[in-house]
């Protein structure tokens, strides 16, 4: 099974190098970038990704709105949640949001890849 993912975040590096981690490995598709939350919502709608990786600090529409808007419509996406902190308001707010799981962006070269694979696999 190959894991169908969007990238929702505002620092276009940050998000490339998101992109170069997962397009070594052939269980996973890029379907696309977002830049904002209101892409995220957007590009949700018409990509229908399996898994979104979604910056909680973006404009426009931050990830917790843009999150709750997704999973209104589509309840079956899974969301993993990328933030600097892991502040316990934040993973909170995530949870609440429908966020499936939380990865700090510090640890995303070591546990990206499987935390993808484990919401997806629910």
């Amino acid at each position: 099974m190959v894991v169908r993912v969007l990238i929702a975040d505002d620092h276009r590096l940050f998000a490339e190098a998101l992109e170069a981690i997962l397009s070594g490995d052939d269980r996973i598709e890029l379907v696309g970038l977002a830049g904002d939350g209101e892409e995220a919502v957007r590009l949700a709608g018409e990509r229908r990704p399996d898994v979104i990786l979604m910056d909680i600090s973006m404009p426009l529409m931050d990830g917790i709105e843009a999150a709750k808007a997704i999973k209104a419509a589509d309840g079956d996406v899974s969301i993993l949640m990328l933030t600097g902190s892991n502040a316990r308001t934040d993973v909170d707010r995530a949870r609440q949001a429908g966020a499936a799981g939380y990865v700090t962006k510090d640890r995303i070269a070591a546990e990206l890849v499987e935390a993808i694979l484990e919401v997806a696999d629910r």
